[in-house]
């Protein structure tokens, strides 16, 4: 299964924009890699034999400080071990909730000059991915919902 989710797209991006931007939001990221790192050629690690692991590491050394300088956080992360709901053969390699001041921070990171440079590791690494933004809630509401 291959669906290519690695980059929005521009009515997302709208819809994202379009959203309150003055509260703190989460964003559920839900990561698969690919088995080898897809470089363009003229990338200096293309060639490399990096897996897409490795190329995501890259990814989260490099854009880790702008996201951290602009007040973002790693709420919770996990490790997939089975679907109990949903399609089979859709897994995640990497899952977990960044947290974000305001919708702001997160454009300010998208945008950041060191960001748009780290963002190639996460674009070889990613066989496809979902990012859900949500407003966050409390776990003291009662029930599940």
């Amino acid at each position: 299964m291959t669906d290519h989710h690695i980059d929005p797209e521009r009515a997302q991006f709208d819809a994202f924009k379009a959203l309150p931007r003055d509260t703190v939001i989460h964003m559920l990221n839900l990561v698969r890699f690919r088995g080898k790192a897809a470089y363009l050629p003229d990338h200096p690690l293309a060639g490399q034999g990096l897996s897409g692991a490795e190329a995501y590491a890259h990814y989260g050394r490099d854009s880790g400080p702008v996201f951290q300088r602009l007040g973002g956080r790693i709420v919770w992360r996990g490790t997939m071990e089975a679907m109990v709901i949903g399609p089979e053969a859709e897994t995640w390699d990497a899952v977990f909730v960044a947290e974000y001041p305001n919708s702001g921070a997160f454009m300010a990171m998208v945008t950041d000059p060191v960001y748009r440079e780290a963002v190639v590791h996460r674009q070889a690494a990613v066989e496809t991915s979902r990012l859900i933004r949500c407003a966050p809630g409390s776990a003291e509401t009662g029930g599940f919902g």
